[in-house]
């Protein structure tokens, strides 16, 4: 894996929107990483990954902060 992201690697536009959507988005617009879904106040390790994007929703499955490789 290099040190440095290939594609798009944030999301701002999918705030607020549906998780499964953000995550479809994510992986269609950047195909070097997976978008997983992450309900606030779940614990996760600290690790920084460039084929990871956690897209972290709420109990209601809405994106709460801005989708971003790591």
């Amino acid at each position: 894996m290099s040190d440095q992201c290939e594609g798009k690697d944030s999301w701002p536009e999918l705030l607020g929107s549906q998780g499964e959507v953000a995550k479809a988005t994510i992986e269609s617009e950047n195909a070097s990483v997976k978008a997983v879904i992450v309900l606030e106040g779940t614990s996760v390790t600290d690790d920084f990954r460039l084929d990871r994007v956690r897209v972290w929703v709420n109990t209601e499955g809405i994106v709460t902060s801005v989708p971003k490789i790591g």
